[in-house]
C-alpha cells in the first residue's frame, strides 16, 4: 500500500494504491485529508481514480441505474506508474492504470497552475491488447466523499450549484439542497446504494442549451466548495450520487447512455477524453469566481482583443433587426463612430435579397441591398476610424442554397441514411475537406477582400446526437466533427491573428470553454428586454471572464434618460455590445451613451484583470435590486440595479469594512442619485427613486 499527498495552490490532493492495486483518489479539496473520514474498506473501494467502462464485461455490485459506478474494465484497473513533475505551466501529475484482460490502459492527467487553484484533467485510454475493444464511457473526473468534512449530515450541509441555461433566460444560477434533488438519505446504518443520479447533461451542438457545463458543491459547515467547468463544445456529462455510503461527482464527454457515443478502439489505438477544470476553495462565490476566472484566463488564446477590449457596435438588436442596406448603415456608422465605437459590424442579411433562412450558405453580398457593393459600406466604416466586421453561420448550408448540389454527400450529417435537417438547414461535417475548404475560402475572402476584421460568427441549429458518417457511432461522429471544428479554428487564428471572431449560438447556447479558448468574445443572449438583460449582465461573470462577455446596450428612441442609462449600466463591466439606433436618438441620449463609452475606455484596463463578486448574491429575474462588483486591487467598480421595490438598499462590501474609501457615482455623473458609505459596517447605501433604474459606482481604497 503506498499513499501520496500533493499540495498545490491551496488544492489537497491524496491519492492511494491499495494492496490490490486499485487506484484510489482519496481527497481532492482545499481543506487537509482526515483519514477518519473514510471509515472501512467497504466506503474506502468507492473512491476509484477512473470509471471506464467497454462493451462485454459484467459490472458488479452496486445499484447502477444509468449511472456509471463499478464500471467493467475499470474496477478492474490496476497501478503501472505514475510521474510527478513541472512544466512550464505548474505542477504536472500522470497515473497510469491497467488492466490485463482487457489490454485497456489509461493515464489520467491533473495539469496545475502556478497560483490557481483549479486542475485541469483528461484521460487518455489506449488499447494495449490484442483485441478492438468498444469503449462506452470513460470519465474524465471522479472524486467520491465530496460530502466527508465536517460533522452534520450531508442533507443538512451540501448545496450543489447549477447554472441554468436558455434562450432569452441565458445564466441563472440555483442553489439545490440534495432532498430537493432526490437525493435524501433514507437509509439508516445501512449502506447506501440507490440507482438514482442527479445527472447535469447536454446531448449536442448546442452545448450550454439547458445548462452551463459547470457547477459546484458547498459545504455550507465546513464553508469549502468543490467547483469545475466541462471544456467541450458539444455533449457532456455530469452525475452527483452515492456511492459505498459517500457523495460522488463524475464528469465526463459524451457517453453511451446519454448522447449515443461509442468508440471503437482497435490494438495499438487510442481516446483522449474531453478536458474539465476542476477546482476547491474555502469562501463564497467570490472565491470561486476568482480561481475560475484566472482559470479562464489562463487556458484561452492569447490575443490582442481580450488585452484591448474594443468596444464593438452592431447594428442587429433593437436596431436593423437582419434587415441592413446601404442607406440604412451610413447613419449609423456616422452615429456609432460619434458614439465612441472602435469596431462597426454588419449583422445577418447581408448576403440576401430578401428572405435568407433557408438560403444561407454562400456568403456572397446582395447588389440590392448595396448598389454600390458592400465594399463601399465596408470602406465608409473604416474611414470614420472603426474596424469593419459581418456576420457569418459558417457551420450550416440552408436547404435551398446553390451550393448544396456543389458539396459532396459526406460534406453533411447523416442519420439512418439520410441528411440531418434542423429549422430548413443542413449541418455541415467539419471533417471533410471539402467542408474546410468552403469554410476558409469564405474567411479568406471576407478578410482579403473586403477588408473585414471583425467576424460574428453565429450558430442557430441544433443537429442532435450526431453523425453516422465515417463513425462507429452517431456521437462519436459528433465529437469528432467537434474537434475538426476547433483545429480549424486554431488554423485560421494562426492565420489571422488579430482577426476577432466572436462566439454566437442563439445568443449564450454555445458558453463553453472549448470555444472560448480560442473565441476572444461571447455572445450572452439575445435578451431583447433591458430590464431582464439586466440579470444577464450580472451574472455573466460566472460562465465568462468579463473581458470576453459581450452584453448588449441598445437605447431605444423616444426612451427616456434612465432607460438609456440602465441600457449603458447593464454592458459598463464587461464587453460593451453596442445597438441601438443611435442616428435616431435623442442629442440627450447621444450624450448618455458618449459618456458610457468615454468612462468604460477609462476602466478596460482594470476588467481584463479584474475578478467579480456578487454583494448581493447572484440576480434572478424577479429581483427588485440586482449588483455586480469587480476587485481591481486599488480600485473597485460597481453595478446596481433597481426595477422595482423600496428606493433603497444596503449594499454589503465587507471586504472594504473598516477602510478608508472613496466613492463616487462614475456614470452618469450628473443624474439623481443618492448614496452613503459606512465604513464602520461595510456597506453601500444606494438611493435610486426610480425604477428601473441603474447606476456605476467607482470605490477607490486611499490607503494601503
Amino acid at each position: 500500500m503506498k499513499v501520496f499527498k500533493i499540495q498545490e495552490n491551496g488544492i489537497n490532493m491524496v491519492w492511494k494504491v491499495a494492496d490490490t492495486g486499485c487506484v484510489r483518489l482519496l481527497h481532492f479539496s482545499a481543506l487537509p485529508f482526515d483519514e477518519r473520514t473514510i471509515v472501512d474498506e467497504y466506503e474506502e473501494q468507492g473512491f476509484k481514480l477512473l470509471e471506464l467502462e467497454a462493451a462485454g464485461y459484467d459490472r458488479p455490485d452496486e445499484r447502477h441505474g444509468t449511472k456509471y459506478i463499478v464500471t467493467a474494465p475499470g474496477y478492474r484497473m490496476q497501478y503501472a506508474d505514475h510521474k510527478d513533475y513541472r512544466n512550464e505551466t505548474g505542477r504536472k501529475l500522470e497515473i497510469t492504470t491497467q488492466d490485463q484482460e482487457s489490454g485497456l490502459q489509461a493515464v489520467n492527467h491533473f495539469q496545475f497552475f502556478d497560483g490557481i487553484a483549479v486542475v485541469r484533467c483528461w484521460c487518455e485510454v489506449s488499447n494495449m491488447g490484442k483485441e478492438t475493444q468498444t469503449i462506452q464511457y470513460v470519465s474524465t473526473f471522479n472524486l467520491n466523499g465530496v460530502e466527508k468534512e465536517g460533522l452534520l449530515s450531508r442533507d443538512e450541509k451540501i448545496r450543489i450549484g447549477v447554472v441554468h441555461n436558455s434562450w432569452q433566460r441565458e445564466l441563472l444560477l440555483q442553489e439545490y439542497t440534495l432532498p430537493e434533488v432526490g437525493l435524501q438519505n433514507s437509509q439508516v446504518n445501512i449502506p447506501i446504494r440507490s440507482s438514482k443520479a442527479f445527472e447535469l447533461t447536454n446531448t449536442g451542438n448546442w452545448s450550454t442549451k439547458h445548462y452551463l457545463p459547470m457547477g459546484y458543491i458547498s459545504n455550507t459547515e465546513t464553508g469549502s466548495m468543490l467547483f469545475w467547468q466541462i471544456e467541450h463544445n458539444g455533449s457532456w456529462h455530469s452525475e452527483i450520487s452515492d456511492l459505498t455510503n459517500h457523495l460522488y461527482l463524475q464528469i465526463s464527454g459524451p457517453t453511451d447512455i446519454h448522447s449515443h457515443w461509442h468508440k471503437e478502439l482497435k490494438p495499438g489505438e487510442s481516446f483522449t477524453t474531453v478536458p474539465a477544470g476542476v477546482g476547491a476553495v474555502t469562501g463564497d462565490m467570490g472565491a470561486m469566481a476568482k480561481e475560475l476566472t484566472s482559470y479562464r484566463r489562463a487556458i484561452r488564446r492569447k490575443n490582442k482583443d481580450n488585452e484591448k477590449l474594443a468596444v464593438i457596435f452592431n447594428d442587429y438588436m433593437n436596431c436593423l433587426w437582419a434587415d441592413p442596406t446601404t442607406e440604412k448603415e451610413f447613419p449609423l456608422i456616422d452615429a456609432a463612430a460619434k458614439a465612441g465605437c472602435e469596431y462597426f459590424c454588419i449583422d445577418a442579411g447581408w448576403y440576401a435579397d430578401g428572405f435568407w433562412w433557408d438560403e444561407v450558405g454562400e456568403w456572397l453580398p446582395s447588389n440590392k441591398r448595396f448598389p454600390g457593393g458592400i465594399k463601399e459600406v465596408i470602406d465608409y466604416i473604416r474611414s470614420k476610424g472603426m474596424i469593419p466586421g459581418l456576420w457569418l453561420e459558417l457551420e450550416v448550408m440552408g436547404i435551398k442554397c446553390p451550393m448544396v448540389e456543389k458539396m459532396p454527400e459526406n460534406a453533411f450529417f447523416h442519420r439512418f441514411g439520410k441528411r440531418v435537417y434542423d429549422r430548413s438547414r443542413y449541418q455541415l461535417d467539419f471533417r471533410q475537406p471539402e467542408v474546410i475548404a468552403h469554410a476558409n475560402s469564405v474567411i479568406d475572402r471576407l478578410v482579403n477582400e473586403y477588408g473585414v476584421g471583425y467576424i460574428k460568427m453565429d450558430y442557430n441549429i441544433e443537429p442532435g446526437v450526431g453523425t453516422e458518417v465515417d463513425a462507429e457511432s452517431a456521437g462519436e461522429g459528433l465529437l469528432e466533427h467537434e474537434r475538426a471544428y476547433l483545429a480549424w479554428l486554431d488554423g485560421i487564428f494562426k492565420k489571422y491573428p488579430d482577426l476577432i471572431i466572436e462566439n454566437c449560438s442563439s445568443g449564450g447556447l454555445r458558453m463553453d470553454y472549448a470555444m472560448l479558448s480560442r473565441y476572444s468574445i461571447q455572445s450572452t443572449s439575445d435578451q431583447e428586454d433591458y430590464r431582464y438583460y439586466a440579470t444577464i449582465a450580472a451574472n455573466a461573470p460566472l460562465g465568462v471572464a468579463m473581458e470576453q462577455a459581450a452584453v448588449w446596450s441598445y437605447p431605444k428612441s423616444g426612451a427616456d434618460e434612465e432607460e438609456t442609462i440602465f441600457n449603458m449600466v447593464n454592458a459598463l463591466l464587461l464587453r460593451v455590445h453596442q445597438s441601438g439606433h443611435l442616428a435616431e436618438i435623442t442629442d440627450v441620449q447621444k450624450e448618455l451613451v458618449k459618456e458610457a463609452l468615454d468612462f468604460y475606455k477609462t476602466i478596460r484596463d482594470d476588467i481584463k484583470t479584474a475578478y467579480p463578486y456578487w454583494p448581493l448574491g447572484t440576480s434572478h429575474y424577479d429581483d427588485n435590486w440586482s449588483a455586480l462588483a469587480l476587485n481591481a486591487g486599488k480600485k473597485q467598480y460597481l453595478s446596481v440595479w433597481r426595477r422595482g421595490g423600496s428606493d433603497t438598499q444596503t449594499i454589503p462590501l465587507p471586504q472594504l469594512k473598516g477602510r478608508n474609501v472613496k466613492v463616487r457615482c462614475a456614470y452618469p455623473q450628473n443624474r439623481p442619485v443618492s448614496y452613503l458609505w459606512n465604513e464602520e459596517a461595510g456597506t453601500l447605501s444606494v438611493k435610486l427613486e426610480t425604477a428601473p433604474c441603474a447606476r456605476t459606482f467607482e470605490i477607490e481604497c486611499t490607503e494601503d
